[in-house]
């Protein structure tokens, strides 16, 4: 038989046999779809003096800490990882680790828990989880400046969108300090040198977002709020909805409500200019924040660099420079 004709029989014969069965056929296999790929940072150029440091007793609460050369304590950069407080990890960190150490500055950078693991924990709001978390690492390395040669006072926050929140809430709250506590930590303050920050959202308050930037869709997460998606509510619009309820949050958790004027300079850069008022093609890392965040704390007194493309009097070009300058310049 020609070889041709082979397969054409074969169809033929599977056919036939198939119109003679009553036996149904077996349903397709429904494939599972593929688990998104977990993002790969690049790897710390320098190994941590010391790494997954407990400052809690939470596995999250971790963090990594690099030694800077000097027989004087050093100035240091507190470092909070970005990812909307729901994805991320301290490695992004790498990039600013050995121009800082260059500069005889240490550095830190810590890892904490994520919105679902502080709702899990019964945190409320789920926002206290990360920015608890942060203030308490803050206060576990100040309690180890003796041993790890850091200036207490020197010490600087950093970080890009949800770490930049995070900066920002730092360098603006009320010292957390609890000085009649028995733990030493709790003791100890959290008031910062200054921060410098990356795609920093600097207000959650629904409705200061949605007048800056019409198409905010950030921030409701943070408050425990999830929308509804059989009657086409976001997140964001049930935030917006029911800020009203929330008010208390807002004053405690936003950076905006909390400036006054014996806060510590600070540093906002952004990738694009502003438009307020205007659709952004990324609301979530507008500079719409930046320049209204600027506007209040001059109208309190504080110190605030704005950059973004084109942006005036603003000389430093990146969080990086204008961190060494403000961590080793001398004392006034």
């Amino acid at each position: 038989m020609n070889p041709f004709f082979l397969p054409l029989l074969c169809l033929s014969l599977a056919a036939s046999s198939d119109a003679q069965t009553t036996t149904p056929k077996a349903k397709a296999a429904v494939k599972t779809p593929a688990a998104p790929k977990k993002r790969v940072y690049p790897p710390y150029p320098v190994a941590p003096t010391l790494a997954d440091v407990s400052y809690g007793s939470h596995p999250k609460q971790k963090i990594d800490f690099w030694k800077a050369e000097s027989s004087k304590p050093t100035p240091l950069l507190f470092f909070i990882h970005g990812g909307g407080w729901q994805g991320g990890e301290r490695k992004v960190a790498a990039a600013m680790i050995k121009p800082m150490l260059d500069a005889g500055i240490s550095v830190v950078s810590i890892e904490y828990r994520f919105i679902n693991e502080a709702t899990a924990d019964k945190v409320v709001p789920p926002v206290k989880g990360p920015l608890s978390d942060a203030a308490r690492a803050l206060q576990f390395v100040r309690s180890k400046a003796a041993e790890w040669n850091i200036d207490k006072e020197r010490i600087g926050a950093s970080g890009g969108s949800a770490g930049a929140c995070s900066s920002l809430w730092l360098a603006f709250h009320d010292d957390m300090a609890d000085p009649k506590s028995s733990d030493p930590v709790a003791r100890e303050s959290t008031r910062l040198w200054c921060a410098a920050v990356d795609g920093a959202q600097t207000t959650l308050d629904p409705k200061q977002m949605r007048g800056w930037t019409p198409n905010s869709r950030y921030g409701g997460h943070a408050f425990g709020f999830t929308g509804d998606p059989k009657i086409k509510l976001s997140q964001f619009d049930e935030f917006y909805n029911k800020r009203d309820t929330i008010l208390p949050w807002i004053a405690e958790y936003s950076p905006y409500a909390l400036v006054t004027k014996d806060d510590p300079p600070i540093y906002m850069n952004y990738g694009a200019p502003p438009a307020l008022g205007q659709e952004q093609k990324d609301p979530t890392h507008t500079a719409n924040f930046g320049v209204k965040l600027q506007e209040h704390c001059k109208a309190n007194g504080v110190e605030c660099e704005l950059r973004y493309p084109n942006a005036p009097d603003a000389p430093h070009a990146s969080s990086k420079d204008y961190l060494i300058e403000r961590l080793k310049a001398p004392k006034k």
